[in-house]
């Protein structure tokens, strides 16, 4: 396999990518070559604005991972949930 060196790179990146290996259980490697991958199979870098709102959207979410709480089951909060959003459609869980 190849290799690849990066020069100059920011250390508010180095520190975003540190983090995210962290958050994700991935070596500093393995992480860029994960977010590298993300990034081409979705356009970043092509002009594709779209794209900068959905990855703003995934780390909304990742932000937001782990930190619901109720006061009922899961799967009665679930349920809760799809109804409210899905108005009634069938949806397999």
């Amino acid at each position: 396999m190849a290799a690849l060196t990066l020069k100059n790179l920011p250390d508010h990146l180095l520190r975003d990518l540190r983090a995210a290996a962290a958050r994700d259980h991935r070596s500093l490697n393995q992480q860029a070559i994960h977010l590298l991958g993300e990034a081409l199979r979705s356009g970043v870098g092509r002009g594709a604005g779209a794209t900068v709102g959905a990855v703003a959207q995934v780390a909304a979410w990742r932000r937001l991972a782990g930190r619901w709480v109720s006061a009922v089951d899961r799967k009665t909060e679930a349920g809760r949930l799809m109804k409210s959003r899905s108005s009634g459609r069938k949806v397999a869980l």
